[in-house]
């Protein structure tokens, strides 16, 4: 199940940091991939095209701070196996793309623009230790923490539609690249919000609105509220590598836009587990 943090104990998931446990179907090299001469998948080679000519984004990515994490050392406590102890400033030199999946304003220079209340309410909820984040309670999470979280995504690609599918809580999000506008008749709030994308360039751009009200941006609780829209940049620079440009405007939270990113690397020839955060949940009776 899913621990968060000093809100629920501490349970070790070591599963999203090592591909030799994480795996529930054995490894199968894939074919025709790039390898070296010793066989290993040659992530540095040129980005695959589609049939219509795009980058092909389809794979298993990790944000690999976590990795490098752990062979640093690190402890593996909390949630997906996140470090439960050391501050989000102390992680920042060694692996910024886990300071920010505690405080996604340790990427922002000068720290997140917020709204005076926006404020208030992130320090309440670090100061509760982030009991009500979606995460402690076997909810979706959002999508920025996704991008950010130690359990990696699978990305499907179509002409049509991208599929992620995050092991993170189960998560499915859809990004049309058909044409279609973004909803605009006052659609049902959803947790991943509303996705389309078009391609400029070999960058894939997704513009996402409709999202709830209430939502959380990161383990600190950095508001995201029904005003906010996403706007996303995916590059595959080359085979083994996936680097995101996240922009959130959301002018009831924070007083301008702002801009952080990410990193993630191909994890060749593996596949995502089954993770089912409310079995045997046992830690939300100890929240305080």
């Amino acid at each position: 199940m899913n621990a968060w943090l000093s809100a629920a104990g501490s349970i070790a998931l070591v599963a999203a940091l090592s591909p030799s446990v994480s795996a529930q179907w054995p490894r199968r090299p894939e074919a025709g991939v790039p390898r070296t001469p010793d066989g290993k998948v040659n992530l540095t080679a040129p980005a695959p095209k589609t049939r219509d000519g795009n980058p092909d984004l389809s794979g298993v990515w990790e944000n690999l701070g976590w990795r490098e994490g752990a062979a640093a050392g690190g402890s593996v406590s909390g949630t997906g196996g996140a470090p439960g102890s050391r501050t989000a400033e102390e992680r920042r030199p060694a692996a910024p793309s886990i300071a920010m999946f505690f405080d996604i304003g340790s990427g922002v220079p000068g720290g997140l623009p917020f709204q005076p209340w926006a404020r208030d309410l992130k320090n309440k909820r670090t100061t509760e230790n982030a009991k009500d984040n979606p995460d402690a309670h076997c909810l979706p999470l959002g999508n920025m923490q996704l991008h950010l979280h130690p359990e990696p995504r699978k990305i499907i690609q179509t002409p049509k539609e991208i599929v992620i599918l995050y092991e993170g809580n189960g998560g499915v999000r859809q990004i049309f690249t058909d044409g279609r506008a973004l909803p605009a008749n006052d659609p049902q709030p959803w947790w991943f919000g509303y996705s389309a994308g078009k391609w400029v360039g070999d960058t894939l751009v997704v513009e996402t609105s409709g999202f709830r009200d209430g939502g959380w941006l990161d383990v600190n609780g950095s508001p995201l509220t029904d005003a906010g829209k996403m706007t996303e940049r995916f590059r595959r620079v080359n085979y083994g590598t996936l680097e995101m440009e996240l922009t959130v405007d959301d002018p009831k939270a924070y007083t301008r836009p702002w801009t952080v990113k990410v990193t993630q690397r191909l994890m060749p020839d593996d596949e995502l587990i089954e993770f089912v955060c409310q079995e045997n949940e046992l830690s939300s009776a100890h929240f305080k």
